[in-house]
């Protein structure tokens, strides 16, 4: 239903070529949109009939007779009602049109942010994107909804009045038409500073969201180094610039009502001159002269509403083409057809070189190593050595520059990509857990079986956590497991590998920053969760990797020696020199 590819348009593209990308998320609302049509056509047709009421009065009906008394305050009160009417259906429908098409959009963007390649998590915050998704949505479909009533609204409003004045007297009407051309152009040039200026707000804001971000997340570390003042001086730099912005933009929206009114005034000075010349010369009647004046004065509000509109509506427009921008810029990972039910495990990369962009080096180069089904391999290295950047590639978190990697004999990008990521568990030292039970934590992606999640939480010896929760596996653990002691929340990530029972298991430091007890649970829970799986372990603390089938020792993106624990210290080389340097810092602890 949606379209998958929204070019990026110039500044300079017509508003109506904008609008025309955000139509797919709102055509589903048709109904919305012509019920709010109907309405707002009926509303505009009642505007001419005060005006028309006037001149009945004042040419008719003072006269005796001539009106009934019940007549006047049935028709006003009739007349209003109807209005009023009108404009309650005209706001819902068009609420719930603006409402519809957010629902799709955000849909849209939250699938392409679960499927885009990872690079966009690079290139962007995390503030950024949520501030994209949740707030940029709705401010945009929020002002759009207000700004398209009144445009549809004061519009027909308008046409509806000036039929009326020409039917009157098309003269004086003529007069009155003149202001338009100028009122569009002004309209336009100040629409396209307002345009300008929202991006920058919106850049800004970001940036301003970031630092945010970055003061909570490290919050501890800016209080230990006390650095607050340094911070709130960052801080400061960036909301004055936000505010810098805001009062251009207010300007340029403010603009428009002074400059709007001058031109409505010079029209309306115009028509009663004239009026009264033409009251000397053909003998207007009073009734008329008071309808047209009321109705030309009438004109003077949606008018002037036409030249707001510039301004909710170019940034309406800005904020939902940011969310455009966002899926455009996170193009979905794709893979191929090949989706078997269960890997063996049998892992092969030939040639495989990393090269991140922007960076001056390879993070690897030439990489060829083979792993049997069923193998515990472990990476050893210098930090920054091309370890993690090996394992992302197994599940395509990264993708080879050059060289091929295979799973079964099979390229990785010939397998589908859901598929390919159904085979690998894994724990890291780096802990994710979402604001939700247990059992859905233990589960994640799967359906949820409350007996293999105990038995998953029993395996990694976290049942005396369970026991102690009245709500069991059940209960939440908080925002990232916060409540839980660095062990629990390990042995909580070795439940969720368990639980999901994949044959490739990846290790990423996965014991590190523990203390001994917590350690050996940990070592405990991994010992079963590796049996006859094929397991890569990356580990800074050499004691834990010893019991590995291979050690393979890398270096500067390329793989320097590998064979046994044991092997590789009788070569006394780089491995032997690591161990060295970890049994030496071991002592001095």
């Amino acid at each position: 239903m949606l379209s998958k590819n929204h070019p990026e348009l110039p500044p300079h593209t017509p508003l109506l070529h904008r609008l025309r990308r955000l139509w797919p998320y709102f055509a589903s609302a048709r109904s919305g949109m012509i019920l709010a049509a109907i309405a707002t056509l009926v509303g505009a047709l009642t505007e001419p009939l005060i005006p028309a009421l006037l001149k009945a009065l004042l040419d008719e009906g003072f006269a005796a007779g001539a009106v009934p008394l019940w007549m006047v305050p049935a028709a006003l009160l009739g007349l209003f009602g109807v209005r009023g009417l009108a404009g309650f259906l005209a706001q819902y429908a068009l609420s719930y049109t603006a409402a519809t098409g957010m629902l799709h959009m955000r849909r849209h963007m939250f699938e392409r942010l679960s499927v885009a390649d990872m690079k966009l998590f690079k290139e962007q915050t995390a503030s950024g994107l949520s501030n994209t998704l949740v707030y940029e949505v709705q401010t945009g479909a929020g002002m759009l909804v207000g700004a398209f009533l009144t445009l549809t609204k004061d519009s027909l409003t308008l046409l509806a009045l000036l039929g009326y004045l020409f039917y009157l007297n098309w003269k004086l009407t003529l007069i009155v038409i003149v202001i338009f051309p100028a009122l569009i152009l002004v309209m336009r040039v100040l629409s396209k500073r307002l345009y300008s200026l929202t991006q920058s707000s919106q850049k800004a804001t970001d940036a301003l969201a970031y630092v945010v971000e970055e003061n909570v997340l490290a919050h501890r570390l800016i209080r230990l180094h006390g650095a607050q003042a340094a911070q709130a001086q960052r801080f400061d730099v960036l909301s004055h610039g936000l505010r810098r912005l805001a009062l251009k933009s207010t300007i340029a929206s403010a603009a428009m009502t002074p400059l709007t009114q001058m031109l409505a005034a010079a029209a309306l000075s115009g028509v009663i001159a004239t009026a009264l010349w033409q009251s000397n010369t053909s003998g207007v009647t009073v009734g008329s002269f008071v309808s047209f004046v009321t109705a030309m004065l009438m004109l003077i509000a949606p008018i002037k509403h036409l030249a707001e509109i510039a301004g909710p509506i170019t940034r309406g427009v800005a904020a939902l083409e940011r969310g455009l921008r966002l899926i455009d810029e996170s193009p979905e990972q794709t893979g191929g057809s090949f989706a078997p039910a269960r890997a063996q495990g049998r892992i092969a990369l030939r040639g495989v070189g990393v090269r991140y962009e922007g960076s001056a080096s390879a993070a690897l180069n030439g990489i060829d190593l083979d792993i049997a089904p069923g193998e515990v391999v472990a990476l050893v290295g210098p930090s920054g050595s091309g370890k993690t950047t090996l394992v992302n590639l197994l599940p395509r978190f990264v993708d080879a520059s050059s060289g091929q990697v295979t799973l079964d004999g099979t390229p990785l990008t010939d397998w589908n990509i859901a598929t390919l990521r159904k085979q690998f568990a894994m724990v890291s030292q780096d802990v994710v857990m979402l604001n939700e039970s247990l059992a859905v934590n233990v589960a994640l992606g799967s359906e949820i079986d409350p007996e293999r999640v105990v038995r998953a939480l029993a395996s990694a010896n976290l049942m005396d956590l369970v026991d102690k929760l009245p709500e069991g596996i059940h209960a939440k653990v908080g925002h990232n497991a916060t409540e839980l002691s660095g062990g629990q929340r390990q042995r909580l990530a070795i439940a969720r590998a368990i639980y999901k029972d994949a044959p490739i298991l990846i290790l990423d430091e996965a014991t590190s920053a523990l203390d001994n007890e917590s350690e050996r649970l940990v070592q405990e829970a991994l010992g079963k969760l590796m049996r006859g799986r094929t397991t890569i372990v990356i580990a800074h603390r050499l004691s834990t990797i010893e019991h590995a089938d291979r050690v393979v020792v890398i270096a500067d993106g390329q793989i320097r020696e590998q064979g046994t624990h044991t092997q590789l210290l009788h070569a006394d080389g780089l491995y032997a020199r690591l161990h060295g340097q970890h049994a030496t810092a071991q002592k001095a602890q």
